[in-house]
C-alpha cells in the first residue's frame, strides 16, 4: 500500500500528465497536419524545432522554460504583470514542462498516421463539393485515429516519467510539483527510504506498461473498425 505522501505524488503525476496531453493534442494535430500536407520555406527548421526536445537534455529544456516562462522570464513576466498568472513553482509549470518534452512523440505518431491516409479519398470528397474543413473532419481525422491514440498515450507515458525539465523549471515541491520521479529522487536522497523509492519504482513501471498495452489495444481496435467501415 502507498503512503499518503506517495499517493499524493501519484495523483499529481496523473493530473499533470493528463492536463499536458489534453492541451497539447489540438496543437499536435495541427503541427502534424502542417508537416504532412504542406510544403513551405523553412519546413525543415520547423520540423527540427518540434523534435528538438527529443535530443536536448531535459535540464536544458527546463532552463529555457525558466528564462522564458518563469515569473521574471521574457514571457512569464508579462503574463504575471497583466494577468496575475505564473507558471513558476506550480503544477501548471510542471504541466508545461512535461508537455514540451512529450510533444514530439505525439506529433510524430500523428504525422505518420496522416501520411498513411490516402489523398485520393480527400480529393474525391472535394470534387463532390465538400469544403476543406469538412473533408478533414469527416474523412482525414477519422482515418488518423490510430495515430492519435498512439501519440496521445505515448505522450502521456512520457509525461509521467519526466524529471529533468520539471525539477529545473518548477523545483521539487511536495503537493505542488512533486511527481513520481521527483518523489523517487527525494527518497533516494533520504537515508533509510529505499523501500519507499522501490514502491514508487514499481508503480512507475506498472503505469508505463499499462500505457503501452493500452496504446497497442486501442490502436488495434481503431484499425479494425476503420477496416470494417
Amino acid at each position: 500500500m502507498l503512503t499518503e505522501y506517495e499517493l499524493q505524488a501519484l495523483l499529481l503525476s496523473l493530473k499533470i500528465a493528463s492536463v499536458a496531453v489534453f492541451f497539447s493534442l489540438p496543437l499536435g494535430i495541427g503541427c502534424a497536419w502542417v508537416l504532412a500536407r504542406r510544403q513551405f520555406w523553412g519546413k525543415s527548421l520547423f520540423d527540427g524545432l518540434i523534435h528538438l526536445p527529443l535530443v536536448l537534455p531535459p535540464v536544458v529544456i527546463g532552463y529555457l522554460l525558466l528564462i522564458t516562462m518563469g515569473r521574471q522570464g521574457t514571457i512569464g513576466k508579462w503574463l504575471y504583470e497583466w494577468f496575475g498568472f505564473s507558471f513558476s513553482f506550480s503544477w501548471r509549470g510542471a504541466a508545461l514542462a512535461v508537455a514540451v518534452v512529450s510533444f514530439p512523440l505525439m506529433v510524430r505518431s500523428i504525422r505518420l498516421a496522416l501520411e498513411g491516409v490516402d489523398k485520393k479519398l480527400e480529393q474525391a470528397a472535394r470534387t463532390l463539393g465538400a469544403s476543406p474543413m469538412r473533408v478533414f473532419i469527416t474523412i482525414t481525422l477519422p482515418l488518423m485515429i490510430p495515430g492519435i491514440l498512439t501519440g496521445t498515450i505515448l505522450a502521456f507515458a512520457r509525461a509521467l516519467g519526466e524529471f529533468g525539465a520539471t525539477i529545473t523549471f518548477v523545483s521539487n515541491i511536495p503537493g505542488q510539483t512533486q511527481t513520481i520521479p521527483l518523489a523517487m529522487y527525494s527518497f533516494i536522497e533520504t537515508p533509510g527510504a529505499e523501500s519507499e523509492a522501490a514502491r514508487l519504482c514499481v508503480v512507475a513501471i506498472i503505469i508505463a506498461l499499462l500505457s503501452l498495452f493500452a496504446s497497442e489495444w486501442l490502436t488495434r481496435i481503431a484499425r479494425k473498425r476503420l477496416g470494417a467501415a
